[in-house]
């Protein structure tokens, strides 16, 4: 099951295009698809001061966007055909502005399925810690890369990184340092030395100043940066549809090629598919931004965005008899357990709606909630910032009676419910042997 996509009028499909100018606008085909009220009221909803503004990070050259404001065209093949761009000296490219209503926090291109030149080794590293039986065999693999001079050679080339090619090599960072234990290090840190590769730790630190995110290892980071579709789509579609219709499949697979996919394969898979269900969320988490409680489109939005989340439930409810059938390892299981013991575990989705809502600064603490944030890229945590702000009026719906404040605490119950779903998942994925899963409401 999935949220069904409501029609624009004009009007609104209007007060879409003209959030941003042309150079900050997202691709036109999935700029008209979400739900009516993500522009309640029109191109006069709100004051343009409680606009979030997408985060800015340069000009996507795989897209032309007419000065007109129509759809926007592909002059690059379909998705994967860039992937032969070199992942050594293509560092002018940069990625397109980034706006979480057009698809989420997913990137903003399908993720680089295999590197080039110098950098396959470190796709074969990945690979290799993967489906090592254990931590011991993950650390030879990282050790023998060291002795052979790899890491070194690798350390020299990231400055020539196109923004794209970082993020593919970054994920792959992670799946090795999840693999070895060492996924709560800070790479610049002189602790660090003591326990981990110095090599590695140097090619980990400079990944992690190209892409201007310290953080990066993390189920989220994983997920959204390690999935391609099964068959090489026709034509350019919106990455968010790309993900939710076209069969996923993982770039470095945590199950030996020729076996099925494990269950930490399909919790990934499941946490990519269930950001790109919730595009409809981010739309309306926009919509609310700046809303009076009692603006007549606040209930509307709320009563929707409840919707939205029994929507996501569903899907996850939909993965969970696979993921519970898939071969699960005693070293996956410890990479589970690792993540989970530092809150690196839940998908962005679920914290944009946080944002919204307000449950987990209360139930955690602001601390904690930033400590929860700190794994995705500064322009994400910036949007969750900024709808922190935005969208307190909203919350003091909390403190209020009659029922627009009901409403908002049934989205609030609504989103509690995903959450402990999503965490039955996590506990499956994670189980020796299936075990039972919450039926769904």
């Amino acid at each position: 099951m999935t949220p069904t996509p409501m029609t624009t009028t004009p009007d609104a499909r209007l007060a879409i295009r003209a959030r941003a100018t042309p150079e900050a606008s997202a691709p036109g085909p999935t700029a008209t698809a979400g739900p009516r009220d993500a522009t309640a009221g029109g191109a006069g909803g709100r004051p343009a001061a409680h606009r979030i503004p997408p985060a800015r990070t340069g000009a996507d050259p795989a897209v032309r966007i007419p000065a007109q404001g129509g759809p926007a065209v592909a002059t690059a093949g379909p998705a994967g055909a860039t992937d032969a761009a070199s992942a050594d000296g293509d560092a002018s490219g940069a990625p397109a502005p980034h706006d979480p209503c057009a698809h989420g926090f997913l990137p903003e291109r399908p993720p680089v399925r295999s590197m080039i030149g110098t950098w396959t080794r470190l796709d074969a590293m990945a690979r290799e810690a993967a489906v090592a039986p254990d931590r011991a065999g993950a650390l030879a693999v990282v050790e023998r890369a060291h002795r052979a001079d790899e890491l070194t050679a690798l350390r020299q080339r990231v400055s020539r990184l196109s923004p794209r090619n970082a993020e593919a090599a970054a994920m792959r960072v992670a799946v090795i340092a999840v693999s070895c234990g060492w996924s709560a290090l800070d790479p610049q840190a002189p602790a660090a030395r003591e326990v981990a590769n110095e090599a590695f730790l140097e090619l980990w630190a400079a990944i992690a100043h190209r892409i201007d995110h310290d953080q990066f290892v993390a189920l989220p980071t994983l997920a959204l940066h390690n999935w391609a579709p099964e068959r090489k789509p026709r034509r350019h579609i919106p990455i968010d549809q790309l993900a939710r219709t076209e069969q996923l499949v993982p770039i470095v697979r945590w199950a030996p090629e020729g076996q099925p996919l494990s269950r930490l394969d399909r919790l990934m898979l499941a946490a990519t598919r269930l950001e790109a269900h919730g595009i409809w969320l981010f739309r309306l988490a926009d919509t609310l931004a700046g809303r009076a409680p009692d603006d007549s489109s606040t209930p509307t939005a709320l009563r929707r965005l409840v919707r939205i989340q029994h929507a996501l439930r569903a899907q996850l409810h939909s993965e969970a008899a696979e993921l519970a059938a898939a071969p699960a390892t005693d070293q996956q299981r410890a990479v589970l357990g690792a993540l989970a013991e530092q809150g690196a575990l839940e998908p962005p989705v679920l914290q944009a709606a946080d944002a919204v809502l307000g449950i987990g600064g209360r139930r955690l603490g602001e601390g904690r909630r930033q400590h929860l944030r700190r794994h995705l890229p500064a322009q994400h945590r910036a949007w969750l910032s900024a709808m922190d702000r935005h969208c307190a009026p909203v919350r003091t719906l909390a403190h209020r009676g009659g029922p627009d404040a009901a409403v908002y605490r049934e989205a609030q119950e609504s989103l509690i419910a995903l959450r402990r779903t999503y965490t039955a998942l996590v506990h499956t994925a994670a189980a020796p042997t299936p075990g039972p899963f919450p039926e769904a409401a």
